[in-house]
This record gives C-alpha cells, structure tokens and sequence, in this order.
C-alpha cells in the first residue's frame, strides 16, 4: 500500500524529472491560454476595493519594490506581488476554472512563477514547463480529495493551489527530488482558505451570483 510519504515522493519525482520535450504540443498551447487569460483577469481586478485595500496594507511592509504589479506602477517585494497578482487574477471569479474540483488553476501559480522571474533569468519555455507541472499536480490533488473537501469547508483554490505553486517554483529553481518533497512539505503546512469567507472582501465572488450559488463543489452559474 502506498502511504502519504511515498505520494510525495512520487509526485516530486514526477515533477523533477519532466522535461520540456514531455509536454504535448496541446499541453503547451492551453498552458499559453491560461497565462493569457490570467493576465487578462488581473489586469480587470488590479483596482478592484478588496484589492486597493490589500496594495495600501502590502505597502506598509514592502520595500523592495522588486517585482512588477499587473495593471499597476507600484511595485513590491517578490511575495507580496505574487500574493496580490494571484488576487487581481481571481476577484472576479472569471479566471480558468477546473469544472470537476472547482479549482481555479493558474491564479496560485502563473503569479509565483511571474514573481520569481523578476528574480532570475529564465527562458519562457523553462517557465511553460513549470506552470505546466504546478497545474497538473494542483489539479491531479484536487482530482484527488473532491468533492468532499470543499463540501467540508475547504476552499480548494487556495489548499491545492498553494501546493501547484510550491511544485512549480521548485522546478523553476531545479530542486532534487528531496527539496521537492520539503518544498511541498512547506507549502503544505501554509495552505488555507474557507468557503465560510466567500463573499467577503477575503474572497469576493463574481457579481452575477454571488447572491444564488450552486450546491457547493459545482462551479457558479454564469461558467456553467
């Protein structure tokens, strides 16, 4: 029987050994759709109310200005521009969705990838890759604990996309297979979010249905 230790194990090799020439040519064009529309979502939420506030109180405590805000002449540190790109992208609940686990795949990673290489210099194909493989692990996770995980309260986003992020930037910064695994293991004990705050400046929710939504784990009307 396989036990939660060697399910790590068995994705970080997974995640470490892929290369560029793994990735069928419709994996790498949806991987360009996604980016494009997330850069797209964020660029419509980057002056959302929810997002001002978190810029105004980001600022406070970010003075590196090293990383670009999309849509924005601010800049910020390397963690608080993914953070706040990442909420640009997925205000409005428009960006890419994962119909079976409700997942909203590349606002947790495009802008963690995005933020690191504002860091080093990468080629955009070692970049494709590694969205490519936080997406799938993120997905392949969610895949994995749906729909009873969300039903508990859970919101799947931010719980799976934190793992995809950490599998994505580890690649990027060509981890072996053990980092990898205390990579994920980090991003594992960091992972949060509550369906209880959907709704609420901490995760608003599309307009249209924020007043009528569908019984929980199905995604909302308007991208059905």
């Amino acid at each position: 029987m396989t036990g939660p230790s060697e399910v790590t194990k068995i994705l970080s090799r997974f995640v470490c050994g892929a290369q560029w020439e793994h990735l069928p040519d419709t994996v790498r064009h949806e991987g360009k759709r996604s980016i494009l529309n997330f850069i797209a979502t964020a660029l419509a939420g980057c002056r959302e109310d929810a997002i001002e506030h978190t810029l105004t109180s980001l600022m406070l405590f970010s003075k590196g200005g090293q990383a670009t805000v999309i849509g924005r002449a601010e800049r910020l540190d390397v963690l608080s521009a993914a953070f706040l790109n990442a909420a640009s992208g997925n205000v409005f609940d428009f960006d890419d969705t994962h119909l079976r686990t409700v997942i909203h795949p590349t606002a947790p990673v495009a802008p963690t990838l995005f933020a690191l290489a504002e860091m080093r210099p990468l080629t955009g194909r070692d970049l494709l890759l590694a969205f490519a493989l936080g997406v799938e692990l993120e997905c392949r996770l969610g895949n994995a604990i749906s729909p009873e995980h969300y039903a508990r309260g859970w919101h799947i986003t931010s719980t799976c996309g934190t793992l995809g992020a950490a599998a994505a930037s580890g690649k990027l910064l060509s981890l072996d297979t053990e980092r990898m695994i205390w990579a994920i293991g980090a991003a594992t004990t960091q992972t949060g979010g509550l369906v209880e705050c959907l709704g609420t400046p901490q995760k608003p929710e599309c307009r249209e249905c924020s007043e009528e939504r569908v019984v929980v784990g199905i995604a909302c009307r308007t991208r059905l």
